[in-house]
């Protein structure tokens, strides 16, 4: 089968486990890379893809009212601008160490699949989500720079922000986390392309599969053992992480 046929189903499959797992973006470059994407344009492109995915994920959650748009709006505030010096940042990294740098993030996503971040509604917490907007800010600056820097959405870190230090249940934390992400994309996306990093036809077609990948992997979410799924997704995860990263390491040494 020809390249494209192949990145069409990589982006179907990365698009289920998002919509399995919440957990897909992190996954995309690793994939293209072993496709034979090269450097940056595997790292730049599931952006295109995950606008999308991200946006109908939010507006799903908006609709139940599990999206907390004050904080949202905190963290897009100081994530956007710090996306677009990570996008920029890219370039003075380099598409090797950017590959290396993806899998150490899907090894901390895999050792996340396999233990779940626990919410824990308390004072503290409900206090730092309605009045310290320093810190939501700050912490988003952060993520928005990873987010930019490695070209994802940046949910795999604002859903532990979300839960562990502002006290939101697990959806609230889902919701918002992909409010705030398809938020940081578009000026990622927009640094990017104006920086001429994205091979469009890759981006094009790993976006046709993500998409209705994600929507299907949605549905089974409400028909398959989840749960029972995690445990054996998030192993082989670390075991495929931890493969990349030694690989990548050699490429670099």
């Amino acid at each position: 089968m020809s390249l494209s046929v192949w990145v069409l189903i990589a982006g179907a499959g990365v698009g289920v486990l998002y919509g399995l797992f919440g957990v897909g973006s992190a996954f995309g470059t690793p994939v293209l890379a072993l496709l034979g994407v090269n450097g940056l344009a595997a790292v730049v492109a599931p952006l295109p893809g995950l606008l999308p995915s991200s946006a109908a994920g939010a507006w799903s959650y908006s609709r139940r009212a599990k999206v907390d748009w004050p904080v949202a709006r905190r963290c897009v505030v100081g994530g956007v601008p710090a996306s677009i010096a990570g996008a920029l940042a890219a370039r003075w990294v380099g598409g090797t160490v950017l590959m290396a740098l993806s899998g150490v993030v899907l090894l901390a996503v895999g050792v996340r699949v396999l233990h779940p971040t626990a919410p824990g509604h308390d004072d503290s917490k409900a206090r730092r989500r309605r009045g310290d907007t320093g810190f939501v800010v700050a912490a988003a600056a952060t993520i928005g720079f990873a987010a930019g820097l490695l070209a994802n959405g940046g949910g795999f870190l604002l859903v532990p922000l979300f839960l562990l230090a502002l006290g939101l249940d697990i959806n609230e934390a889902a919701g918002t986390s992909m409010a705030v992400a398809a938020t940081l994309t578009v000026p990622t996306l927009v640094t990017h392309a104006a920086l001429g990093d994205i091979n469009w036809l890759v981006a094009g077609v790993f976006g046709a599969g993500l998409v209705p990948g994600a929507l299907l992997g949605g549905t089974l979410a409400t028909r398959l053992p989840v749960n029972k799924l995690r445990k054996t997704f998030g192993a082989l995860l670390v075991v495929f992480a931890v493969w990349f990263v030694a690989r990548q390491l050699l490429v670099v040494l």
